[in-house]
């Protein structure tokens, strides 16, 4: 068997699943666990992502208006690899490859039979995240290994919420991007609950919605979680020399009392996966250091100063 995954968080799906041996190329964003970082890289952003927040926004969006993809994808080598499976996503075509420019790279095979089959995944809260665990487990035919993992995840978040429910709750703010300034939607109002704590400025299962500062300050979080997509903890703090000469960044509760992190969103908060368990883990270190152990400080966040 051989599998293309076109997506990270599809990649550490497979990985958890015990079927990383079969892939046989990946995304340009795809590099967990390590044992994939030598596989063939089939995608590439047609945009610099070394660029800053404002920049970054600014290409896409050309080339969204333009009706371009925002990555190219090299059908040609799919086609040499001759896999079985590809797995990729129809989340957002601002995240990796468009589920359609994989179908058409597919279409235009010669033989259409011997077409791999396009697994798609659209995952918008936990919910789906734990159905797409199940469709990849399908697919590869093991689905022992879909449901235990399953089990897993959710005996692990049910743990951390028994943990958490009787501690004091706190209002996050969960910057998903800096420019435009942005909070977060989709699965990290459940994730970062389950941690104890209450999403300001988005909505389970709905996409992160563009806010203004003058939003911010009128939901007045406690805590601000800085985790833009795609961005390691490195590049978040760059990032946030643009934000901190701002009045009204400065005037924020959370920024007087020391209360911003950065946390590493490319790893962990970003990837709909199996991990999303361990950034949960990262919101209540932050939130509850009385309770857990820093054990992600360094890797998975920071205290900004």
């Amino acid at each position: 068997m051989k599998i293309v995954s076109l997506l990270p968080s599809a990649t550490e799906i497979v990985a958890a699943l015990g079927m990383a041996d079969h892939l046989v190329a990946r995304s340009h964003e795809c590099d967990w666990p390590s044992r994939v970082e030598p596989l063939p890289v089939l995608t590439a952003p047609k945009m610099n992502p070394q660029a800053n927040a404002t920049t970054i926004d600014r290409d896409v969006r050309a080339l969204v208006q333009d009706g371009l993809s925002v990555y190219q994808l090299d059908a040609e080598a799919i086609q040499r690899l001759a896999p079985d499976f590809v797995i990729t996503q129809s989340q957002c075509e601002l995240c990796a490859v468009s589920l359609k420019e994989v179908a058409q790279a597919l279409r235009d095979w010669t033989s259409p039979q011997a077409a791999p089959e396009l697994v798609s995944l659209e995952p918008m809260c936990l919910a789906d995240i734990a159905k797409d665990i199940t469709r990849v487990a399908q697919s590869l035919g093991v689905e022992a290994a879909g449901a235990a993992l399953n089990a897993q995840l959710a005996d692990g978040f049910s743990n951390l919420r028994a943990q958490t429910a009787a501690l004091p709750s706190q209002r996050v703010f969960f910057m998903e991007w800096t420019a435009p300034l942005m909070g977060a939607g989709n699965w990290m109002p459940e994730t970062i609950a389950a941690a104890g704590g209450e999403v300001v400025l988005g909505q389970e299962g709905a996409h992160s919605p563009v806010v203004s500062w003058a939003e911010v300050a009128e939901a007045d979080p406690q805590v601000i979680l800085v985790g833009p997509c795609g961005f390691s903890i490195e590049r978040a703090r760059q990032e946030m020399a643009a934000l901190v000469d701002l009045p009204a960044y400065q005037n924020l509760r959370a920024v007087r009392s020391g209360d911003v992190y950065l946390v590493n969103g490319n790893h962990f908060f970003n990837r709909p996966g199996p991990r999303l368990l361990q950034s949960a883990q990262i919101v209540a270190e932050i939130l509850h250091p009385q309770v857990f152990a820093p054990a992600n400080h360094g890797s998975g966040w920071v205290r900004y100063a």
